[in-house]
């Protein structure tokens, strides 16, 4: 997994911007996954990097953010960009619900579009523990509308004459991934790209609200041996660890090189992950999915882009 994972972030760094490591690692794992049978020796293994290595890279994911990020927006923006999420976790599940989509997928579809892509996508999976499949759907599917956000964006931008910061706040909200973000804001110059960034963080930092909201709704009870019931952590670990990241890099605890260390970790942490869950994929299960999901990733790919739309025109 390890030599997988260092050839997707090799592959990513020379591709298109919109594919990041993490993309191409879940890619590497199903087609390994489906050309060669791996030892059940293995499994071990691949178990504790898509849950345990996956957990320690989402807590550092918690050191990009800042709550001074939050500061720069004010309480408008703040409001704009929570009800942005909010409408497109809600309203995805919604039309999953009227699709006939099952509810696990729906929910992994809502939460990647909503927050940060593949990253939230598989921070919820350690909630609803959804099969290897979905996950990959999921994130196949916010990858796709983001690649196209590069090319529809802009040019939606040109033709209702939005620029600068408004352009880069339209973007922050609207499209998933960091790297997308990026490549996208970039074709409006450096004050939409400034714009888009802080929105985008502020969208990253909800990751774990949200993810303990639903870990509270769906949190299971067990009967133990001793017939009394047991629980898990009212919220998971993981998320108050991104909690705790978050509030050591506002502090200013940590200096630039230890940033750049825990960055550069959270990458390699979260890269092999993916490859962990690329490798439970299998592709005749994959294809038992109907065509809904698609429709359903496309219908989100809208609400998120029009709802970012209505609070661009709020906010700036």
């Amino acid at each position: 997994m390890g030599v997988l994972a260092v050839g997707a972030t090799v592959v990513a760094g020379f591709g298109p911007s919109v594919l990041s490591p993490l993309v191409v690692g879940v890619i590497a794992g199903a087609v390994v996954a489906n050309c060669i049978e791996l030892p059940s020796r293995f499994e071990p293994g691949i178990a504790f990097c898509a849950r345990t290595i996956l957990r320690a890279g989402l807590v550092l994911l918690g050191l990009r953010l800042s709550l001074g990020d939050l500061g720069a927006l004010g309480v408008r923006g703040l409001g704009v960009v929570a009800g942005v999420v909010t409408v497109t976790f809600l309203g995805t599940q919604w039309l999953a619900r009227r699709m006939g989509v099952d509810d696990r997928l729906g929910l992994l579809i809502a939460t990647g579009y909503s927050i940060c892509g593949a990253s939230a996508i598989a921070a919820m999976d350690g909630v609803v523990d959804a099969d290897e499949e979905e996950t990959a759907y999921a994130i196949a599917l916010v990858t796709l509308c983001g690649s196209l956000s590069i090319i529809v964006l802009p040019s939606i931008a040109s033709a209702v004459d939005l620029t600068g910061a408004a352009f880069g706040t339209w973007v922050g909200a609207a499209v998933h991934d960091v790297g997308q973000v990026v490549a996208t804001a970039g074709t409006g110059g450096s004050e939409a790209l400034a714009a888009a960034t802080v929105v985008k963080l502020t969208r990253v930092v909800l990751l774990a609200p949200l993810v303990a909201i639903v870990a509270l709704r769906r949190r299971p009870v067990r009967v133990g041996p001793s017939d009394e019931t047991e629980r898990p952590p009212l919220v998971p670990l993981f998320v108050v660890g991104f909690l705790v990241a978050v509030l050591v890099r506002s502090a200013g605890l940590l200096g630039p090189n230890a940033l750049t260390l825990g960055a550069d970790l959270e990458k390699i942490a979260l890269t092999v992950a993916l490859v962990a869950l690329g490798l439970g994929v299998r592709i005749d299960r994959l294809r038992r999915l109907s065509g809904r999901p698609l429709a359903l990733g496309m219908a989100a790919w809208v609400l998120v882009a029009g709802a970012a739309f209505v609070g661009t025109s709020i906010a700036v």
